[in-house]
């Protein structure tokens, strides 16, 4: 069994083997038991049943709007307007889809059935996986710990909720609510650190949902794999921006500066690195400058004072964040604009560098933080080569007005998801699937697409006639005569 540490940015990694137990091993053990006795009962229920669970949670959500907006201030000092925007409102947005569908996504699906087996009925059935577990990480502690209970519950799963301990104070809440909402032998939750989630990896669960970084997700892969558990891995990447001649570059420049500075940049689907055509790279420079300072503040001393700037969820983070940004600067990197960060309040401020060798480090990893990277390109197979040369991201920006080109970067790339024209807007939208591909993820999550992952699609044939047209077929098949074997040969072309 891999052991975990919580010197990481998630609550999970490799470390040295513990002999001591968890104080919660016992607790962890008699919920499991009782949710896998239970998850049969579960798994009957009814879409209106269902339906009734999500409705009192999405009560919970807005009796609790005001907790939440503070659990998340206390936590990352986000804006309760941002909250709200990113929280509240993506929680409850996937409740209110997710009723609206639930009974046309329960609904067996009848398909159709090949001549050779006329005579029959075919059909698929969405069956919940059972008893689920749910490892969420810290920056969108509501969203990203919610979302997922949301789908495995109208899938009619069993659930355990382990939360990143770096978010205490929505953790606390979260469970408040989750009790008020929940019977544990349904979903429950559990705080903790690295300990509690290796002892949850122990135990043999039908899926695991995971949001985290690709190291640590290459461990809950290897460790659902012991129990040969299906997974769903919601990872991230360095998400590339391309940015043509034709673009509008005020509009891109301000949808830019907005994604990178929510949440402190500390979001999977932020803007990582800008490619823009050489002409007018100094221009986006100048325009994503300017709005940076007009969403933030007109200086450094502003921006520090801004309510809607998030600080870096801990320590080591903002050490991580900052060494990356000062290995840059040591290469050569230039400061377009911010720069400035503070050890006591774990502050840095929005950063743009220009000018970034490619040898410095912040090439080679997921900044998740709010410092950008913009690199000039001459045409668009160096902007394509650029991205192609590292993994695959899990969200990806195309800003252009000329289809062709558009058509070619989503042709020519492979990520997650795209957003052409805007910055992050996809991920608002319940009727698109969210998630990535190979580093950046596996498995796809948001409306249906979520109540799919958490189900099982069950295949079932029902023979409907008294005599099967498989009958003739049945062995010894040397006494087949000729008209036997002619329709076996039919059978053959049919397939």
């Amino acid at each position: 069994m891999t052991t975990f540490t919580k010197n990481c940015p998630d609550s999970m990694h490799t470390a040295t083997n513990r002999t001591s137990a968890p104080p919660q091993s016992e607790e962890i053990r008699r919920i499991f038991n009782l949710q896998q006795q239970h998850q049969h009962i579960v798994a009957r229920s009814t879409a209106g049943e269902r339906i009734a669970k999500l409705k009192r949670l999405h009560a919970a959500m807005m009796r609790y709007r005001d907790e939440i907006n503070k659990a998340v201030w206390e936590d990352l000092r986000k804006s309760p307007t941002e909250s709200s925007i990113s929280e509240l409102g993506v929680v409850n947005g996937e409740i209110r889809h997710t009723i609206r569908h639930l009974r046309g996504w329960m609904r067996p699906k009848r398909v159709g059935t090949p001549l050779a087996l006329f005579g029959t009925a075919s059909r698929i059935h969405y069956e919940p996986k059972g008893v689920c577990l749910v490892l969420s990480p810290w920056n969108f502690p509501f969203n990203l710990s919610l979302s997922p209970v949301v789908s495995a519950v109208a899938a009619g799963n069993c659930v355990i909720l382990k939360p990143s301990e770096h978010a205490p104070h929505s953790a606390a809440l979260m469970r408040k609510i989750i009790g008020e909402c929940f019977p544990p032998e349904e979903v429950a939750m559990f705080e903790g650190d690295a300990e509690v989630a290796q002892e949850l990896l122990k135990l043999p669960f039908n899926h695991v949902f995971f949001t985290g970084s690709p190291e640590v997700g290459k461990i809950v892969m290897r460790e659902a794999a012991q129990h040969l558990a299906s997974v769903t891995l919601e990872l991230g990447g360095k998400n590339p921006t391309i940015v043509d001649e034709t673009a509008d570059l005020d509009e891109a420049a301000a949808k830019i500066a907005w994604l990178k500075g929510m949440n402190g940049g500390q979001s999977c689907i932020a803007v990582d690195y800008v490619l823009v055509q050489e002409q007018v790279h100094d221009r986006l420079v100048g325009k994503i400058a300017q709005h940076l300072g007009k969403f933030y503040g007109a200086d450094s001393e502003a921006r520090m004072a801004s309510p809607d700037l998030c600080r870096m969820i801990h320590e080591r983070h903002f050490q991580r964040v900052q060494a990356l940004l000062h290995d840059a600067q040591e290469r050569g990197a230039q400061v377009a604009f911010g720069g400035f960060s503070d050890a006591d309040t774990r502050y840095i401020e929005p950063t743009v560098l220009t000018r970034v060798p490619d040898e410095a480090r912040i090439w080679g990893e997921e900044t998740f933080g709010p410092v950008m990277l913009v690199r000039p390109y001459r045409d668009l197979k160096e902007a394509l080569d650029f991205i192609n040369a590292r993994p695959r991201p899990l969200a990806m920006y195309i800003w252009s007005a000329h289809r062709d080109r558009i058509a070619r970067v989503l042709a020519e790339t492979r990520n997650g998801d795209v957003t052409v024209n805007d910055c992050g807007a996809h991920f608002y939208n319940p009727e698109l699937p969210f998630g990535g591909i190979n580093y950046s993820g596996i498995g796809k999550t948001h409306g249906k697409f979520g109540f799919l992952e958490f189900c099982n699609a069950r295949g079932v044939l029902r023979q409907n006639r008294i005599y099967a047209l498989t009958t003739p077929f049945l062995p010894p098949y040397r006494k087949h005569g000729g008209l036997v074997k002619t329709l076996l040969e039919g059978v053959v072309k049919w397939f």
